[in-house]
């Protein structure tokens, strides 16, 4: 960890704009061309509870958050109580006396008392303390003012000039209060960097969501389940601009049941969900296998069994999906292990899922969905699309006698999708023959079985780094 780490947090109930204020601080010495990362904890509750934002600002690439901090700035008790120890010495609170009164500072720390409230109230509205905060941290920090303000401007640039006025107006007054009234010697501060401007911040959501887009998805359904959900309203807002469908359905059930039907038509589909959700989708996935449907599903893992823990983060459902639905049957399980991998392995997922006709299933968890890291910009054309042996209307003119489970070196046979002439086949989830009619015949399931099976050994040459 360089010395010159910038270490900020801010906290205090869900409600108060706890993450919109630490994004705004992350994408402020992100302009500055600086490297980000940043992460949220917070209680699965719409209002109350304690939530943080922490974000970390280096000269140098950073890939995770910190144990300790080194300027916090405290919204209510809660937040001063419970992090008031991992201020590293040489750190600096800040907070309103208003709002409480420190019982137990510590002598190598500074503490800063902000009127916030005070200040948001003369504003026009109490919800800016916020923001306020925001323009006092970059005032200890001695970072350039002119840069929060026009990330301020940049974000609310949807809202009236009003929201926009009030709002910077916020940062400056939070900014001066602290250079006009305290003699600050904080020794973590960063600098601006000139000249570096390629970089983006970008979560786990978005970027799964993005690398989806690129990849062609066109159908999306989902139940909402944290920490999943943010994939769900990302594609949402995107649905229009890409020509997606995007479902939210009554159960997982449904949704994973619309993909694979999706998926069967020869659209690229996609579900997303937590494990609970996963649980519901298993018999469903059995399908897929048995039927050989590609099918894509994300599961962004949260602490089980059960309800679990909603906004929490734990990876406990390797082996579940590993081994999911009664039977055996290939299937690929990809475990990105940052931002940048979730954008390029959704896309490798969807090619594997189609050229081998299997189901690739996705891990990820509440860390990596939500928190924010900067990189560089993708390289959008670094993977092709592969639909495997999807057959054209073309390959099939001559076709008389179509076997959609035809025997086969590799394991997978040519694929077809529904209304092609000639390309007719019978889809179930019962054992089958080559046509797809159901059969109980010992040696067809033996050969069967080993067909699909056989799919693993060219999957592991696909994929490189296995």
């Amino acid at each position: 960890m360089s010395k010159s780490d910038l270490i900020w947090m801010i906290g205090g109930e869900a409600g108060w704009g706890i993450q919109s204020a630490g994004e705004i601080f992350a994408k402020t010495f992100l302009k500055g061309g600086l490297h980000v990362f940043a992460e949220t904890e917070h209680p699965s509750m719409i209002r109350g509870g304690h939530n943080t934002f922490q974000v970390r600002v280096s000269s140098e690439k950073v890939y995770s958050h910190s144990e300790y901090i080194n300027l916090l700035v405290a919204l209510n008790y809660e937040t001063f109580e419970k992090h008031i120890d991992d201020l590293k010495t040489g750190g600096i609170i800040i907070y309103d006396e208003k709002d409480f009164k420190p019982d137990k500072l510590r002598d190598d720390i500074t503490s800063l008392q902000v009127p916030l409230s005070k200040i948001a109230v003369e504003i026009g509205n109490k919800i800016l303390r916020n923001s306020i905060a925001i323009g006092a941290s970059v005032a200890v920090v001695d970072y350039d003012i002119s840069i929060l303000e026009n990330i301020i401007k940049g974000i609310f640039k949807s809202k009236s000039a009003d929201v926009i006025e009030m709002n910077t107006k916020a940062v400056r007054a939070g900014y001066n209060y602290v250079k006009g009234n305290y003699n600050v010697d904080f020794k973590y501060k960063v600098n601006p960097v000139s000249g570096v401007n390629n970089q983006i911040l970008i979560n786990g959501i978005q970027s799964f969501s993005i690398g989806a887009i690129k990849a062609g998805l066109k159908f999306y359904a989902a139940y909402p389940m944290s920490p999943s959900t943010g994939i769900l309203h990302y594609l949402a807002s995107k649905e229009r601009e890409y020509n997606i469908i995007v479902r939210q359905s009554e159960d997982e059930i449904a949704a994973v049941n619309m993909v694979i039907g999706a998926m069967f038509t020869g659209v690229r589909a996609m579900a997303a969900t937590s494990g609970g959700g996963f649980s519901l989708m298993v018999e469903a996935l059995g399908l897929a296998g048995m039927s050989e449907t590609p099918l894509v599903i994300i599961n962004c893992q949260r602490p089980g069994p059960s309800t679990g823990m909603p906004t929490r983060t734990e990876q406990s459902d390797l082996r579940f999906v590993m081994h999911a639905s009664q039977g055996e049957f290939p299937r690929v399980v990809i475990a990105p292990g940052d931002v940048k991998e979730c954008f390029y392995e959704i896309q490798n997922a969807f090619n594997i899922a189609e050229k081998f006709q299997v189901q690739v299933i996705i891990l990820a968890d509440a860390f990596l969905c939500n928190s924010m890291n900067s990189v560089e910009r993708f390289n959008t054309d670094s993977i092709e699309i592969d639909r495997g042996l999807l057959m054209s209307d073309k390959e099939l003119e001559n076709i008389e006698d179509y076997k959609r489970f035809e025997f086969t070196e590799t394991g997978v046979s040519p694929r077809t999708i529904p209304s092609q002439k000639n390309g007719i086949f019978i889809a179930t989830g019962n054992e089958h023959n080559v046509y797809g009619h159901i059969s109980e015949n010992k040696e067809n399931r033996t050969n069967m079985v080993n067909k699909r099976a056989k799919k693993m050994e060219y999957i592991k040459k696909e994929i490189k780094y296995l």
